[in-house]
């Protein structure tokens, strides 16, 4: 048995009795999400500290905790704080608790982030629905042996953000009259912000937004066939494309301002995905 997969279920097992039931939507919180699960009915909390063996955020705003519950009648498990490549852990750490809602049975997974802008036309409190992403910036969660009681070796990208997933999110924020674009998510390792010449770069990638997660953690969903969305909150504007210094605080305080929204449209999204995804 590799040492990544007897990890993982080590983990699975010091747990699996706390598990309330089988979720059906794994959702990841990003910045200025924090505190959506305290909103749903919760049956289960199980703090990343007490399952062994586990990677432990250490980002202001990010708890640390599984969260257990109810979005209406659909069944979750939510990410209240992500682990991230540039607190020094390694990708297989990055992308463990991903791994772990798919052994709790998850299907979906929904992802979260705050980015940066590198198209001139968004503007700081946009929300990007993620079209595709460009992850060749930070190493693959998929090197080393293959985890073949998760997936293939060589796993298929093409559709890595399901478009059912996605037009669910479209007509959800239509129906609530909240603006989405639609886009190419980038990830950098960070933890610096990207200087102005990195920003020009990702735009001629063809990338929309910035950010330093998430596109990793959908290779390791993708690889275990799980059907993936996200959305990104844009939080600035990236460097060179505004007189602004960047800061965590704006982030931070631009997702704050926009989570009312931001929890609305995730909300009555995974309510559409429980009955039809």
């Amino acid at each position: 048995m590799d040492n990544a997969y007897g990890r993982l279920l080590k983990c699975y097992e010091s747990i699996k009795d706390r598990i309330p039931f089988v979720p059906k939507v794994a959702l990841i919180l990003g910045s200025g999400l924090g505190d959506y699960g305290d909103g749903i009915r919760q049956e289960a909390v199980i703090e990343y500290k007490d399952i062994e063996d586990f990677p432990v955020s250490t980002v202001p705003g990010h708890k640390g905790r599984f969260i257990f519950g109810w979005v209406e009648d659909v069944p979750v498990v939510l990410m209240q704080g992500r682990v991230h490549y540039y607190e020094g852990y390694s990708m297989e750490d990055v992308v463990l608790p991903t791994r772990l809602m798919k052994l709790m049975g998850a299907e979906i997974l929904f992802l979260t982030n705050a980015a940066g802008s590198v198209n001139y036309d968004y503007q700081a409190g946009d929300f990007m629905i993620i079209r595709d992403q460009i992850s060749t910036f930070v190493p693959s969660p998929l090197i080393g042996p293959n985890l073949d009681e998760l997936g293939p070796r060589f796993c298929d990208m093409s559709t890595v953000y399901k478009e059912e997933l996605r037009q669910i999110i479209r007509q959800e924020a239509g129906r609530l009259g909240v603006t989405v674009r639609e886009g190419v998510y980038i990830q950098l390792t960070g933890p610096e912000f990207e200087t102005p010449a990195t920003v020009k770069m990702c735009r001629i990638l063809g990338a929309d937004a910035v950010g330093m997660s998430t596109a990793c953690e959908a290779v390791a969903a993708s690889h275990m066939g799980m059907k993936i969305c996200g959305i990104s909150c844009i939080s600035n504007l990236g460097a060179g494309m505004s007189d602004q210094a960047l800061s965590h605080e704006e982030v931070y305080e631009t997702a704050q301002r926009v989570s009312k929204d931001f929890k609305q449209l995730v909300t009555a999204s995974i309510i559409r995905m429980g009955k039809e995804a």
